[in-house]
């Protein structure tokens, strides 16, 4: 399920409710580096070490001039006990409507154990100051993966 996303081409604008209340738009980060980190589901192993991982850089990344958000099809009553359970703090978007993950060619047909299901495929999307596209890592392995998103926000 590659994402149909390039460099260069405007990010896709949201609108989604946020966890902690409140809505996330990309409107509003208008000058500003965005991460989008889209991940399969709250409080799983993987996702929760990648959350962790960018919770716990939030700083670097703000002196980058980047903002994180993680995006998946969890409710925002997940988001707020997988953020409490773990104390993240980054913004975390519900999308249940699968919107923006479609719209950033990360929701589709995924296969476990010969077993086909939708699912997200954990892909990560750097946008610059102007909202373009600056980078995409499809297919995420959490491992060392926040340092590489940090390392390429701060080269742009």
């Amino acid at each position: 399920m590659p994402t149909t996303l390039t460099e260069g081409q405007p990010a896709p604008d949201f609108e989604l409710p946020a966890g902690g209340g409140g809505t996330l738009r990309l409107k509003d980060f208008a000058g500003r580096k965005v991460v989008l980190y889209f991940y399969p589901k709250d409080d799983t192993s993987g996702c929760t070490l990648e959350a962790k991982d960018f919770s716990r850089m939030k700083g670097a990344f703000a002196e980058a001039g980047a903002v994180v958000i993680g995006v998946s099809p969890d409710s925002v009553a997940s988001h707020d006990k997988f953020a409490k359970k773990y104390d993240l703090d980054l913004p975390l978007a519900a999308d249940e409507a699968k919107t923006a993950l479609t719209a950033y060619g990360v929701w589709g047909e995924k296969s476990m154990y010969g077993r086909k299901y939708m699912g997200v495929e954990r892909t990560t999307v750097l946008i610059d100051g102007a909202g373009r596209i600056a980078r995409v890592w499809p297919k995420v392995k959490v491992a060392g993966h926040a340092e590489e998103v940090l390392a390429a926000a701060r080269a742009i």
